[in-house]
């Protein structure tokens, strides 16, 4: 299966329509995955699936990528001064509409892993994470009680602590981010940072789990993942775990397209070859020529972008060395080469290409963002000072519109013409517009 000819697979990403310069200055074209991304075992996979499925190629690319760092387990590891970095990976497929086949994706690259780890792909991938404490109680240790002056064994908690978060509805759970007491942001970037240990202090109920092993594979819209991505999560942390991915559907099949299910086999034969070798490595390291290369881009990769968007995209490095890591197990080799940062790279420059897609405007106050995103789609007819009182159902203080406005403003996101107003004595009628 080595050697295939890429040309004809790879999918023609296609323009979108005419959209007007970002005011500072940001491209607005789609981002393009570049073919260094596509290599190895990872190549050959989204190779041989694409002709038949409407799904996006860097989709496919990035899910498998989530699914196999995951099933190699807790294991090999980059060490970064003294942090060891694993292969998990966080990774967020974000669609320019429900229809973009994120879906899909998943279910294409899962039907490999039934072959390849048919108990990890039928046991450790869940979804529907609501709370730091059943998202711990995935992966928990025993439990022991003391019971009549002997201890016993009242729960025999989680033996395999692999576990993959597949969540088509990743909206509903960053709504529970906002709620108050919620433990779910913290327990999520313990399990990125593969923490030794994590847990809660529920005085009632606490919950344990030792070297948890969790990655997330998750879908939802650009304009879902706007609204609910508020600012503490884009600050805090939270965000730049994720790595963002804007997919669109590839094709149009009116009849569907199966896989072949001799090639199903195949890849997943191949993906337990390669899983087997991975699970025998432990620390993973640079070849001299990768080390050499890895000085030269590491400079740009931790300048990082200013304001909210770099606070998204600041573990550029740590995104990227798990990225190498994971291509590297995939060639079975215990060093991580050129080709493996190269690969890694062009996936990261994509995934950072995407975030400035997605909150290139994003100012990080909560208000001025909503009237933003309510200026661009009401379009050259605007609106007017009534039209955004309404749009927080008359709840919100003059004041803070006004301040919002003024933001707006001077970042030079919107302007403000006035009209005289015959009907009411001569107060002029403020117009807003997007920039």
């Amino acid at each position: 299966m080595t050697g295939i000819d890429w040309s004809g697979c790879v999918e023609e990403i296609p323009d979108e329509p005419a959209r007007p310069a970002a005011a500072n200055g940001h491209d607005t074209a789609r981002p393009l995955l570049a073919p260094a991304a596509y290599h190895g075992l990872a190549s050959e996979v989204v190779a041989r699936i694409l002709p038949n499925t409407e799904s996006d190629s860097s989709a496919l690319l990035l899910q498998f990528l989530v699914y196999f760092g995951n099933a190699v387990g807790r294991g090999p590891h980059y060490l970064i001064e003294q942090t060891q970095h694993f292969a998990n990976l966080f990774v967020a497929l974000v669609g320019q509409t429900s229809k973009s086949r994120k879906g899909t994706s998943a279910q294409r690259i899962r039907v490999i892993f039934n072959v390849a780890d048919p108990a990890w792909a039928s046991e450790r991938i869940l979804g529907g994470m609501s709370s730091g404490e059943g998202l711990i109680y995935a992966v928990r240790d025993p439990v022991y009680a003391m019971k009549k002056g002997v201890m016993e064994l009242i729960d025999e908690g989680v033996s395999d602590k692999r576990l993959l978060l597949d969540e088509r509805e990743f909206f509903q759970s960053l709504a529970v981010l906002k709620r108050e007491g919620n433990t779910l942001s913290r327990v999520v970037r313990d399990a990125w940072d593969c923490c030794e240990h994590i847990g809660t202090l529920t005085k009632h109920s606490p919950t344990h789990a030792s070297q948890p092993y969790i990655s997330i594979a998750a879908h939802i819209t650009v304009d879902e993942l706007r609204q609910a991505l508020d600012h503490t999560s884009m600050a805090n942390g939270y965000a730049n775990r994720y790595l963002f991915a804007l997919v669109h559907r590839s094709k149009l099949l009116p009849h569907g397209s199966t896989q072949d299910a001799v090639i199903t086999d195949l890849l997943g034969e191949r993906t337990l070859e390669a899983l087997t070798a991975a699970r025998g490595i432990e620390r993973v390291t640079m070849t001299e020529s990768a080390a050499r290369h890895w000085a030269e881009i590491y400079t740009a990769l931790a300048e990082g972008a200013p304001g909210l968007l770099g606070a998204i995209t600041n573990r550029a490095e740590a995104q990227t060395i798990r990225l190498a890591m994971v291509y590297a197990l995939l060639d079975q080799a215990p060093q991580i080469d050129v080709v493996h940062l190269d690969a890694a790279l062009a996936v990261w420059r994509f995934c950072e290409a995407s975030a400035r897609h997605i909150f290139g405007d994003t100012l990080g106050n909560p208000t001025a963002d909503v009237i933003l995103r309510a200026l661009r789609s009401a379009g050259a007819s605007g609106l007017t000072k009534t039209d955004l009182f309404n749009l927080f159902g008359r709840h919100l203080a003059a004041n803070k519109i006004d301040a919002a406005l003024a933001l707006l403003q001077s970042a030079g996101k919107v302007r403000c013409t006035k009209s005289s107003n015959a009907g009411r004595a001569k107060r002029p009628v403020e117009m807003w517009v997007a920039a």
